[in-house]
């Protein structure tokens, strides 16, 4: 079985968690974001189906 050679520190674990959960982050409020703005109607980077267009086909 692989066993690592040394020890991870701490100090690394932390970064590489730190820089895990920053990226997470940022797109959690990117998300939320696109959101909020698509439910105002003032999105202009997503593009979607408007409920008015599918009830007019008759």
């Amino acid at each position: 079985m692989a066993v690592p050679k040394k020890k991870t520190s701490k100090q690394k674990r932390d970064q590489r968690r730190a820089s895990w959960k920053r990226t997470a982050s940022l797109q959690a409020k990117k998300a939320l974001s696109l959101g909020k703005s698509v439910l105002t109607g003032r999105s202009t980077s997503f593009l979607y189906p408007s409920q008015e267009e599918d009830g007019e086909e008759d």
